[in-house]
């Protein structure tokens, strides 16, 4: 699992039918502080989450297929939660009601 940043969505109208009426969103991992850590990379929503929402996200195959329920299905990351607050230390260093917007999508080259 990886704590990201919800950057974008992704429309696909042609794609397998384990995708049929789910929405898929584009995630940027981040470090627990809140700096970009790896690529985005596109997730099952599972926890409706939107645009601006930091987000806690399963990466594994077989946990995200037991969740989508296909054994078979060709699917490997899931967003599972939306993030209320982080604490480091006994310290606050992410609260959604304080946080500042995420970059827009043309920001996201390191």
């Amino acid at each position: 699992m990886f704590l990201a940043d919800v950057v974008g969505t992704v429309v696909a109208p042609i794609q397998i039918p384990l995708f049929d009426g789910e929405k898929l969103l584009l995630v940027r991992p981040i470090s627990p502080s809140g700096q970009p850590s790896a690529s985005a990379r596109i997730g099952v929503d599972r926890a409706q989450a939107g645009v601006g929402d930091r987000v806690l996200v399963m990466d594994e195959g077989n946990s995200a297929r037991q969740l989508m329920d296909a054994p078979e299905g060709a699917v490997r990351t899931v967003v599972v939660s939306v993030v209320d607050t982080i604490e480091m230390g006994g310290e606050t260093v992410f609260d959604q009601h304080t946080a500042p917007d995420v970059l827009p999508l043309a920001r996201l080259q390191r």
